[in-house]
Protein backbone atom coordinates (compact mmCIF):
# COMPACT_ATOMS: atom_id res chain seq x y z
CA UNK A 1 0.00 0.00 0.00
CA UNK A 2 1.19 3.06 -1.09
CA UNK A 3 0.70 6.88 0.64
CA UNK A 4 -2.11 7.17 -1.84
CA UNK A 5 -3.90 4.13 -0.64
CA UNK A 6 -3.50 5.00 2.62
CA UNK A 7 -5.14 8.53 1.90
CA UNK A 8 -8.17 7.12 0.08
CA UNK A 9 -8.81 4.48 2.34
CA UNK A 10 -9.22 6.93 4.94
CA UNK A 11 -11.34 9.80 3.07
CA UNK A 12 -13.50 7.34 0.96
CA UNK A 13 -13.48 4.65 2.97
CA UNK A 14 -16.95 5.01 4.71
CA UNK A 15 -16.42 2.87 8.16
CA UNK A 16 -14.53 3.33 11.51
CA UNK A 17 -12.56 0.56 10.60
CA UNK A 18 -11.63 2.60 7.29
CA UNK A 19 -10.64 5.43 8.83
CA UNK A 20 -8.33 3.69 11.38
CA UNK A 21 -6.73 1.71 8.81
CA UNK A 22 -3.42 0.52 10.24
CA UNK A 23 -0.20 2.13 8.35
CA UNK A 24 1.35 -0.21 6.36
CA UNK A 25 3.89 1.66 3.79
CA UNK A 26 7.24 0.42 3.56
CA UNK A 27 8.66 3.26 1.92
CA UNK A 28 7.88 6.70 0.42
CA UNK A 29 9.15 6.10 -2.99
CA UNK A 30 5.71 5.29 -4.89
CA UNK A 31 5.42 5.02 -8.73
CA UNK A 32 3.57 8.35 -9.71
CA UNK A 33 2.17 6.48 -12.37
CA UNK A 34 -0.15 5.04 -9.90
CA UNK A 35 -1.55 8.32 -9.17
CA UNK A 36 -2.18 9.45 -12.77
CA UNK A 37 -6.09 10.61 -11.37
CA UNK A 38 -6.93 13.93 -10.46
CA UNK A 39 -8.48 13.23 -6.47
CA UNK A 40 -11.29 16.19 -6.39
CA UNK A 41 -12.33 17.20 -2.75
CA UNK A 42 -15.60 15.80 -2.15
CA UNK A 43 -18.25 17.80 -0.20
CA UNK A 44 -18.09 15.77 2.95
CA UNK A 45 -15.67 12.57 3.64
CA UNK A 46 -17.38 8.99 3.20
CA UNK A 47 -19.16 7.86 6.33
CA UNK A 48 -21.31 4.87 6.69
CA UNK A 49 -24.53 5.63 8.50
CA UNK A 50 -23.06 5.24 12.41
CA UNK A 51 -20.77 8.29 11.82
CA UNK A 52 -22.36 10.33 9.08
CA UNK A 53 -22.00 14.20 9.34
CA UNK A 54 -25.53 15.35 11.19
CA UNK A 55 -26.45 19.20 10.33
CA UNK A 56 -27.75 18.48 14.01
CA UNK A 57 -25.68 20.58 17.22
CA UNK A 58 -24.89 18.40 20.44
CA UNK A 59 -24.40 20.98 23.35
CA UNK A 60 -21.06 20.41 24.33
CA UNK A 61 -21.45 19.62 28.54
CA UNK A 62 -20.41 21.65 31.25
CA UNK A 63 -17.16 20.77 33.30
CA UNK A 64 -19.58 21.16 36.67
CA UNK A 65 -21.22 18.11 35.25
CA UNK A 66 -18.03 16.06 34.82
CA UNK A 67 -18.40 14.09 37.72
CA UNK A 68 -20.80 12.45 35.64
CA UNK A 69 -20.06 9.73 33.14
CA UNK A 70 -22.30 10.12 30.90
CA UNK A 71 -21.27 13.94 30.47
CA UNK A 72 -17.51 12.94 30.04
CA UNK A 73 -18.40 10.47 27.99
CA UNK A 74 -20.30 13.35 25.97
CA UNK A 75 -16.40 15.39 25.97
CA UNK A 76 -15.05 12.78 24.52
CA UNK A 77 -17.37 12.19 21.85
CA UNK A 78 -16.92 15.97 20.89
CA UNK A 79 -13.23 15.80 20.92
CA UNK A 80 -13.50 11.89 19.28
CA UNK A 81 -15.48 13.86 16.64
CA UNK A 82 -12.81 16.40 15.90
CA UNK A 83 -9.77 13.83 15.57
CA UNK A 84 -11.76 11.87 13.14
CA UNK A 85 -12.04 14.85 10.93
CA UNK A 86 -8.32 16.05 10.99
CA UNK A 87 -7.74 12.41 10.25
CA UNK A 88 -10.13 13.08 7.45
CA UNK A 89 -7.97 16.26 6.22
CA UNK A 90 -4.65 15.82 6.20
CA UNK A 91 -5.94 12.27 4.05
CA UNK A 92 -7.63 15.01 1.82
CA UNK A 93 -4.39 17.29 1.81
CA UNK A 94 -2.02 14.13 0.17
CA UNK A 95 -4.61 13.75 -2.45
CA UNK A 96 -4.74 16.95 -3.29
CA UNK A 97 -1.81 19.02 -2.86
CA UNK A 98 0.77 18.53 -5.41
CA UNK A 99 4.47 19.74 -5.93
CA UNK A 100 6.97 20.42 -8.30
CA UNK A 101 10.05 18.89 -5.91
CA UNK A 102 9.66 15.32 -5.59
CA UNK A 103 11.48 15.39 -2.58
CA UNK A 104 9.80 18.47 -1.06
CA UNK A 105 6.01 15.87 -1.92
CA UNK A 106 7.82 12.95 -0.15
CA UNK A 107 8.88 14.76 3.41
CA UNK A 108 5.21 16.50 3.03
CA UNK A 109 3.89 12.94 2.57
CA UNK A 110 5.81 11.76 5.63
CA UNK A 111 4.82 14.33 8.14
CA UNK A 112 1.01 13.82 7.28
CA UNK A 113 0.91 10.48 7.70
CA UNK A 114 3.29 10.80 10.96
CA UNK A 115 0.71 12.92 12.50
CA UNK A 116 -2.42 10.86 10.97
CA UNK A 117 -0.97 8.45 13.21
CA UNK A 118 -1.22 10.37 15.94
CA UNK A 119 -4.72 11.55 15.39
CA UNK A 120 -5.29 8.17 15.39
CA UNK A 121 -3.93 7.34 18.68
CA UNK A 122 -6.06 9.47 19.63
CA UNK A 123 -9.48 8.40 17.92
CA UNK A 124 -8.86 5.17 19.45
CA UNK A 125 -8.29 6.79 23.39
CA UNK A 126 -11.38 8.54 23.01
CA UNK A 127 -13.36 6.02 21.80
CA UNK A 128 -12.29 2.93 23.83
CA UNK A 129 -12.72 5.29 27.10
CA UNK A 130 -16.37 6.31 25.82
CA UNK A 131 -17.24 2.68 25.29
CA UNK A 132 -16.48 2.37 29.07
CA UNK A 133 -19.16 4.54 29.88
CA UNK A 134 -21.38 2.64 27.48
CA UNK A 135 -21.11 5.21 24.41
CA UNK A 136 -19.88 4.42 20.70
CA UNK A 137 -19.15 7.08 18.53
CA UNK A 138 -22.20 8.29 16.43
CA UNK A 139 -24.28 7.95 19.34
CA UNK A 140 -24.35 12.13 19.33
CA UNK A 141 -24.75 14.10 16.42
CA UNK A 142 -21.41 14.81 14.31
CA UNK A 143 -20.22 18.13 13.10
CA UNK A 144 -18.41 19.13 10.15
CA UNK A 145 -16.75 22.31 11.44
CA UNK A 146 -13.27 21.62 10.54
CA UNK A 147 -13.83 20.53 7.25
CA UNK A 148 -15.92 23.45 6.06
CA UNK A 149 -12.72 24.87 5.75
CA UNK A 150 -10.77 22.54 3.59
CA UNK A 151 -12.70 23.73 0.00
CA UNK A 152 -10.76 27.40 0.93
CA UNK A 153 -7.58 25.46 2.19
CA UNK A 154 -6.14 25.62 -1.93
CA UNK A 155 -2.36 25.35 -0.99
CA UNK A 156 -0.12 23.56 1.60
CA UNK A 157 0.74 26.65 3.29
CA UNK A 158 -3.03 27.03 4.03
CA UNK A 159 -2.95 24.25 5.32
CA UNK A 160 -0.82 24.34 7.90
CA UNK A 161 -1.44 27.70 8.39
CA UNK A 162 -5.13 26.48 9.69
CA UNK A 163 -4.69 22.88 10.51
CA UNK A 164 -1.11 23.10 12.60
CA UNK A 165 -1.07 26.45 13.64
CA UNK A 166 -4.68 27.19 14.69
CA UNK A 167 -6.59 24.54 15.14
CA UNK A 168 -4.11 22.28 16.98
CA UNK A 169 -2.62 25.51 18.22
CA UNK A 170 -5.99 25.93 20.17
CA UNK A 171 -6.20 22.61 21.48
CA UNK A 172 -3.20 22.46 23.50
CA UNK A 173 -5.16 25.07 25.26
CA UNK A 174 -7.85 22.68 25.61
CA UNK A 175 -6.02 19.53 25.92
CA UNK A 176 -4.27 21.29 29.34
CA UNK A 177 -7.60 22.67 30.55
CA UNK A 178 -9.67 19.16 30.35
CA UNK A 179 -7.12 17.48 31.46
CA UNK A 180 -7.08 19.39 34.74
CA UNK A 181 -11.24 18.95 34.52
CA UNK A 182 -10.64 15.58 34.21
CA UNK A 183 -8.44 15.04 37.42
CA UNK A 184 -10.52 17.19 39.41
CA UNK A 185 -13.04 15.43 38.82
CA UNK A 186 -10.51 11.51 40.35
CA UNK A 187 -10.56 11.02 36.71
CA UNK A 188 -6.81 10.33 35.99
CA UNK A 189 -7.44 7.75 33.43
CA UNK A 190 -9.15 10.15 31.02
CA UNK A 191 -6.96 13.14 32.39
CA UNK A 192 -3.75 11.14 31.07
CA UNK A 193 -5.30 10.83 27.56
CA UNK A 194 -5.90 14.01 27.59
CA UNK A 195 -2.10 14.92 28.44
CA UNK A 196 -1.16 12.47 25.57
CA UNK A 197 -3.24 14.38 23.17
CA UNK A 198 -1.17 17.74 24.24
CA UNK A 199 2.11 16.20 24.00
CA UNK A 200 1.23 14.90 20.44
CA UNK A 201 0.01 18.44 19.41
CA UNK A 202 3.29 20.58 20.58
CA UNK A 203 4.74 18.36 17.53
CA UNK A 204 2.03 18.74 15.35
CA UNK A 205 1.93 22.42 16.08
CA UNK A 206 6.16 22.61 15.81
CA UNK A 207 5.53 20.53 12.39
CA UNK A 208 2.93 23.50 11.16
CA UNK A 209 5.97 26.20 11.87
CA UNK A 210 8.45 23.64 10.44
CA UNK A 211 6.74 24.09 6.58
CA UNK A 212 5.38 27.57 7.00
CA UNK A 213 9.55 29.26 7.75
CA UNK A 214 10.45 26.64 4.97
CA UNK A 215 7.83 28.27 2.45
CA UNK A 216 7.91 31.98 3.80
CA UNK A 217 10.79 33.12 2.31
CA UNK A 218 11.93 36.92 3.53
CA UNK A 219 8.32 37.02 5.22
CA UNK A 220 8.35 36.82 9.05
CA UNK A 221 5.99 33.85 10.44
CA UNK A 222 3.72 35.97 11.68
CA UNK A 223 3.08 37.67 8.58
CA UNK A 224 3.09 34.79 6.51
CA UNK A 225 0.62 32.52 8.81
CA UNK A 226 -1.87 35.50 8.58
CA UNK A 227 -1.34 35.96 5.07
CA UNK A 228 -2.63 32.08 4.06
CA UNK A 229 -5.54 32.20 6.44
CA UNK A 230 -8.30 31.63 5.00
CA UNK A 231 -11.74 34.22 5.26
CA UNK A 232 -13.80 34.01 8.37
CA UNK A 233 -10.52 32.66 10.11
CA UNK A 234 -8.63 34.58 12.39
CA UNK A 235 -5.67 33.91 14.81
CA UNK A 236 -8.27 34.14 17.67
CA UNK A 237 -9.38 30.98 16.74
CA UNK A 238 -5.20 29.31 17.85
CA UNK A 239 -6.36 30.14 21.33
CA UNK A 240 -8.23 27.59 23.61
CA UNK A 241 -9.03 28.22 27.19
CA UNK A 242 -7.00 29.70 29.40
CA UNK A 243 -4.44 30.37 26.46
CA UNK A 244 -0.69 30.17 27.41
CA UNK A 245 2.50 31.66 24.77
CA UNK A 246 4.78 29.21 26.84
CA UNK A 247 2.68 26.19 24.98
CA UNK A 248 3.62 27.69 22.07
CA UNK A 249 7.22 28.23 22.58
CA UNK A 250 7.30 24.29 23.86
CA UNK A 251 6.09 24.14 20.05
CA UNK A 252 8.91 26.13 18.58
CA UNK A 253 7.59 29.31 17.64
CA UNK A 254 9.40 32.19 17.26
CA UNK A 255 9.11 34.78 20.29
CA UNK A 256 8.04 37.27 17.76
CA UNK A 257 5.02 34.98 16.93
CA UNK A 258 3.69 33.99 20.13
CA UNK A 259 4.08 37.88 21.13
CA UNK A 260 2.00 38.73 18.18
CA UNK A 261 -0.73 35.93 18.67
CA UNK A 262 -1.12 36.55 22.24
CA UNK A 263 -1.67 40.56 21.85
CA UNK A 264 -4.25 40.05 19.11
CA UNK A 265 -7.91 40.64 19.72
CA UNK A 266 -10.88 40.48 17.69
CA UNK A 267 -13.60 40.01 20.18
CA UNK A 268 -13.71 35.69 19.50
CA UNK A 269 -16.03 34.45 21.83
CA UNK A 270 -14.23 31.38 23.03
CA UNK A 271 -11.37 33.51 24.22
CA UNK A 272 -13.69 35.86 26.16
CA UNK A 273 -16.32 33.46 27.94
CA UNK A 274 -16.73 34.70 31.10
CA UNK A 275 -17.51 31.33 33.53
CA UNK A 276 -14.20 29.41 32.18
CA UNK A 277 -12.69 32.13 34.57
CA UNK A 278 -14.70 31.13 37.46
CA UNK A 279 -14.82 27.39 35.88
CA UNK A 280 -11.17 26.73 36.28
CA UNK A 281 -9.88 23.80 38.04
CA UNK A 282 -8.49 24.60 41.13
CA UNK A 283 -5.22 22.82 40.63
CA UNK A 284 -4.51 24.54 37.51
CA UNK A 285 -0.92 25.96 37.18
CA UNK A 286 0.09 28.61 35.18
Amino acid sequence: MNVYDFAEQILFGKSLEDKLIHHRLQDFDYDESNHSKKIFLPKLPERDQQIKISEVQAKFPKKSTFHLDDKKAMALHFFANHELLAIEMMAAAILTYDFENADEKKQFHKGLVKTIIDEQKHLKLYTHRMKEWKMNLGDLPLNDFFWNYMPDLKTPSMFYAAMALTFESANLDFANYYSLCFKEVGDDKTSEIMRIVYEDEISHVALGAKWLNHWRNDKDLWTYYQENLPALLTPNRAKGIHYREEYRKEAGLDENFCQKLTAFEDGFRVTKRKTWGQDLPDNHEG
